[in-house]
């Protein structure tokens, strides 16, 4: 059986790099590790999306049922790199995957709308924040237009603007390592 690790944050925390760094560390383990990143899987699922709360639960349900598939096959560990803004989202994995931990990259929001403004990936518009605020974005913005519900009892809380990715990543590898020592 592998485990799954949420990392959850608000847009521009920090997930999608601490996720490469930590892919990196569980492959040189040797636990292999698959990323399941909601901005790709979004264009699959909605390569028009709205944004609209009744399309996020779609697309977080469906985001939450393959990361269950991928754990119970057990070949690879997996990795959901995901806002998740609301809770329940990450409930619902907590309720389906037995070896689940939630991670939260917490960053305080002027940060993350500072990274937000610099992105350079083609997945995710830039300037989310500053379009949200204005009015011009299509949909809800998690910490600006809808809220962002941070975990309550999170496994491990990295703090994004205090650690480096690479610090971030070490800090989630120690969880593993003592959660599911076996695996490694």
């Amino acid at each position: 059986m592998s485990f799954c690790l949420w990392l959850t944050g608000m847009p521009g925390s920090g997930k999608s790099t601490i996720s490469d760094a930590l892919a990196k560390r569980l492959s040189d383990s040797g636990m292999a590790a698959v990323t399941l990143s909601l901005d790709q899987i979004r264009r699959i699922i909605t390569p028009n999306p709205a944004y609209t709360p009744e399309e996020r639960d779609i697309v977080y349900r469906a985001l939450v049922m393959m990361a269950k598939l991928l754990v119970e096959e057990g070949r690879k560990n997996v990795i959901i790199d995901a806002t998740g803004n609301r809770r329940a989202f990450r409930e619902l994995a907590r309720e389906l995957i037995r070896d689940f931990a939630e991670i939260y990259v917490k960053c305080p929001p002027e940060t993350c709308r500072g990274r937000e403004g610099r992105r350079k990936s083609r997945l995710v518009e830039r300037d989310l924040y500053k379009r949200a605020s204005e009015g011009k974005l299509k949909g809800a913005m998690p910490g600006v237009s809808t809220p962002y519900e941070a975990p309550e009892h999170p496994e491990v809380i990295v703090e994004s603007d205090l650690l480096n990715p690479g610090e971030s990543a070490d800090r989630i590898m120690a969880y593993v390592r003592s959660r599911w020592p076996e695996k490694g």
